[in-house]
């Protein structure tokens, strides 16, 4: 019997439908958080891991979460990053992992200091245990995920596959958002981030999102166009998610996802022969000509407001103080408490408390650098040194991994003006300790299809 596989434009199609029927039917985004750790659980079961099924699961997951919060079907703010964990877990009992990944083990026991000192701090008011998870969560989903990607051999169709995973439910997240507003005109009055152009949710979560969303559909564009009508619906897919996220007036998500593209431009350019070289200086060109393009469209759309939202000025034109809508303050503030309580830190999830309490600023960080320094101190130092440093090891051992600039500056930009409040930044970061290797002779998958016979 044929096997039969679901192509990418009905895969496209049924992403679409999918925020369509949420959209008339809010309810069905529980049922929608519920079906997909359950279908991914046959899935996995089904094949046993024998391709790293977990990997495709877990970036599902990673895409949907900011969709299911916006409507309101997330279980609570740590589902997707406790369902990632749970799947990496099976993938471990499956697949195992390199001992050398254990060096994530440590960066993991380095944040225990930290919570020992919450722990006997009676200095809270609030409850401790809820604390730790939403501050930990996201620390602790990097740490798992990195031990199972850390040089795990995996083909570039299949990491393609694992990105392109992650871009589904971000074009369902896109085709919500035209929905819940399809006049962006109509709401936009200033130059602040617009919760009405991000689906009613927080603007920096969905432009991180959109971001990782345009890179997914330009490395779709530019890498799996075998056809002119695959061209042009990738063409297309990349400039509304382009849109939609400069509108947002989020602009940490868009410039990641620029910048993300630039990378992989420059590494296709740096790894190529003198041929494929001429024709991505056309690739190049036609790239700032769409980006001029959807620049110019998203200017007109908010009357000239976008532009003086990236020129960090008001509604009038005058220059705003601050350069990161305040984030500076408590990156000030983060440092100055780091400088005070420099060998343990204050504990981990303090530091909303503790501003509140010294500074009279209550407010959680954006930013997972100072966050760290602040909370764990010398402990948070050597475990940031580990995350900084191992990817370049693994790297430098092995440089098929086309991807790998692109992923780890998503991971460093997210982490400093969105910190880890998705489980995206963890999970990407994970990619890029992939050992990225020829593909595997007996995989006859296409590029681009998922196997339904496996499930």
């Amino acid at each position: 019997m044929k096997t039969k596989y679901l192509s990418y434009t009905y895969l496209i199609l049924m992403h679409l439908v999918i925020a369509l029927v949420v959209f008339l039917m809010p309810f069905l985004s529980k049922i929608y958080a519920l079906i997909i750790p359950i279908v991914g659980l046959l899935f996995v079961l089904k094949t046993k891991n024998r391709n790293n099924e977990v990997l495709l699961v877990a970036a599902y997951m990673v895409g949907v979460e900011v969709f299911l919060r916006m409507t309101g079907g997330n279980l609570n703010n740590e589902y997707i990053k406790l369902s990632v964990i749970f799947f990496i877990f099976i993938g471990m009992l499956y697949s195992s992992f390199s001992t050398n990944a254990l060096v994530y083990g440590l960066f993991i026991l380095l944040l225990v200091p930290g919570v020992l000192v919450t722990s006997i701090s009676d200095d809270f008011s609030t409850d401790i245990k809820k604390v730790l998870v939403f501050n930990l969560s996201g620390a602790l989903c990097l740490g798992i995920c990195a031990i199972y990607t850390f040089n795990r051999k995996i083909s570039f169709p299949e990491l393609q596959n694992i990105v392109l995973a992650m871009g589904l439910p971000i074009l369902t997240t896109t085709a919500y958002l035209f929905l819940y507003n399809p006049s962006v005109q109509s709401v936009v009055t200033g130059t602040q981030s617009n919760f009405e152009t991000s689906g009613g949710f927080g603007p920096n979560q969905v432009s991180t999102v959109l971001g990782l969303g345009m890179f997914v559909f330009f490395t779709q564009l530019i890498l799996f166009s075998k056809s002119k009508k695959l061209l042009i619906l990738n063409g297309i897919l990349l400039l509304v998610i382009s849109y939609r996220a400069i509108v947002t007036f989020s602009r940490g998500g868009v410039i990641t996802g620029v910048v993300m593209i630039a990378l992989l431009l420059l590494v296709l350019y740096c790894y190529s022969s003198a041929k494929v070289k001429g024709k991505l200086a056309l690739v190049f060109i036609i790239t700032i000509v769409m980006g001029l393009g959807i620049w110019t469209y998203s200017s007109v759309q908010t009357s000239g407001l976008i532009g003086k939202r990236y020129a960090n000025q008001d509604a009038a034109g005058r220059i705003k103080k601050d350069k990161l809508g305040g984030r500076e303050v408590i990156i000030d503030i983060e440092l100055k408490v780091f400088f005070d309580n420099p060998i343990l830190g204050i504990g981990a999830g303090a530091g909303k408390e503790y501003r509140k309490k010294v500074f009279g600023v209550e407010v959680a960080s954006h930013n997972e650098i100072t966050r760290m320094l602040s909370e764990h101190g010398l402990f948070g130092i050597s475990g940031l040194l580990i995350l900084f440093i191992m990817p370049f090891v693994v790297y430098y051992t092995n440089k098929g991994n086309l991807y790998f600039l692109s992923f780890y500056v998503f991971w460093f930009l997210t982490i400093n003006h969105a910190a880890m409040r998705t489980a995206a930044p963890a999970f990407v970061y994970a990619l890029t300790l992939i050992n990225v290797i020829k593909f595997k002779s007996g995989n006859n998958a296409n590029e681009n299809t998922i196997d339904i016979n496996k499930v």
